[in-house]
């Protein structure tokens, strides 16, 4: 029998890196104590104030990947818990984006908080250590067709690593491997008719091979790590399925940073299941703009200050 606070048409969606900024919850976080109160318990993992970071810090501070992943995986869980404080309704189905997922199953009681901060913080490092600064690269591609940018992708190879690795809405697509060889496959992006080639700012060539040491740094982290079964099912990047098999979604999460992020089919899964509105919970309004685009008719609602977050409560 389903708990009667359950919405089966409603989906919760977190955010990955990017959706950073300096000052972000601080309103929200004025009349909910608990989100302070989340920012203190990652700190304790942390062993530095990560709410006195992204309020007092820079952006450059807080763009540094083992610190952004842990700020973004605890500004969602806050919100989570903000929601949960003020008797929202509960989703039927649960998705991250990249790091988001990490959020997506602290939320869905996969794994604990804390533990999932430690976790976070060492593949953000592990990730950046994999390839040195300045020889990966990632750009976004836009107005191309997806095959085609494979295919261009595969020629500019040439014996280095570039793949297209985040299938972000249809005619988005980002790239990612060594600078050179995202740099040939820019040029070849333009020259097929892509409407816009513009490299990222970031600092590792996330979810390539080229990410493989960190994988199987992390991997040793996370099979020691306890994994309960999804209250709430959490589709997957690597394969935009359900899984509720811990140890499947522990190598899931380890097959994940060296794989292509499907978000579009993981959002299609949602609207397969009868989903008909998402909730992005934590920083930022970037996912539930991919959410449109990928499939119109979704209702889409941002959280990240507290007139969002109200009308998302309202109107769920």
């Amino acid at each position: 029998m389903d708990k009667p606070n359950v919405k089966k048409t409603l989906a919760f969606v977190f955010p990955g890196q990017g959706s950073q900024k300096i000052g972000m919850l601080s309103e929200l976080s004025k009349e909910n104590p608990i989100i302070e109160q989340t920012f203190a318990e990652a700190s304790e993992v942390l062993g530095y104030g990560l709410w006195d970071l992204v309020q007092n810090g820079t952006q450059e501070d807080i763009t540094l990947t083992e610190r952004t992943q842990p700020l973004l995986l605890t500004a969602s869980v806050a919100v989570w818990r903000v929601w949960q404080q003020k008797g929202g309704v509960q989703p039927s189905l649960m998705a991250g984006h990249s790091l988001g997922e990490w959020s997506a199953l602290v939320c869905a009681g996969v794994v604990a908080f804390q533990d999932a901060v430690r976790l976070v913080r060492n593949r953000g490092a592990y990730m950046q250590e994999a390839v040195p600064k300045g020889e990966g690269a990632m750009a976004a591609i836009i107005g191309l067709d997806d095959e085609v940018i494979k295919t261009i992708c595969t020629e500019a190879c040439q014996g280095q690593e570039v793949a297209a690795v985040n299938f972000n809405s249809p005619g988005q697509v980002v790239i990612a491997g060594n600078a050179e060889a995202v740099e040939r496959a820019i040029v070849g992006c333009k020259e097929a008719g892509a409407k816009r080639a513009l490299p990222l700012p970031v600092s590792a060539p996330f979810h390539t091979n080229l990410m493989k040491p960190a994988a199987d740094r992390l991997a040793e982290e996370i099979m020691a790590t306890e994994f309960s079964a999804p209250e709430i099912l959490v589709v997957h990047n690597v394969h935009a399925q359900t899984e509720s098999d811990p140890e499947k979604i522990k190598q899931l999460m380890i097959d994940q940073i060296c794989s292509p992020v499907l978000w579009v089919d993981c959002v299609n899964t949602l609207t397969t299941n009868g989903i008909d509105s998402v909730v992005e919970c934590g920083a930022g309004k970037v996912l539930s703009g991919l959410c449109k685009r990928i499939e119109r008719s979704l209702g889409a609602f941002a959280t990240e200050d507290p007139a969002s977050f109200e009308k998302a409560l309202a109107e769920v």
